[in-house]
């Protein structure tokens, strides 16, 4: 697992796919290649002083840590963006928020899950009803059972 680290990514997965939850929202891309998994994490003013977005900071980094293997999938970026709520909402609550967050993305249309058109972000105007067929490799995966 790998770090996203560069605004460029964190941009691309804010233009995928993403499934709100109480305590955080989860972005997904697919990226063209079938590289490890990599996961970026960010906390905005919003939320609270430093303490407070680090506390949630922290605690979404040891969500993914914890994460089930076959959650997330090789070859996606994941951004995961922190909410007040994920302050005082029980850990256990969150990992099943993750698990379904996971599979709303994985299973979903990007309308359905709130994403934006697929097109270049500095590109102007709108295509809409002109997006491209997702790459093979990004196509609806059987979901994993929490059995």
């Amino acid at each position: 697992m790998e770090r996203l680290k560069r605004r460029v990514d964190f941009r691309a997965a804010a233009g995928a796919m993403r499934a709100p939850v109480a305590g955080f929202v989860l972005q997904a891309r697919c990226r063209d290649d079938a590289g490890a998994v990599r996961i970026g994490f960010t906390v905005s003013r919003q939320v609270g002083n430093a303490v407070e977005r680090n506390r949630v900071r922290r605690r979404l980094r040891e969500m993914v840590r914890l994460a089930a293997t076959g959650t997330l999938h090789a070859g996606h970026d994941y951004v995961l963006v922190g909410r007040r709520a994920a302050l005082n909402r029980p850990f256990g609550e969150m990992m099943r928020d993750l698990a379904l967050a996971a599979r709303r993305v994985h299973a979903g249309s990007p309308e359905a899950t709130g994403g934006a058109p697929k097109r270049a972000l500095h590109e102007a105007g709108s295509r809409a009803g002109k997006r491209p067929a997702p790459a093979e490799s990004c196509r609806k995966r059987p979901a994993p059972s929490l059995e």
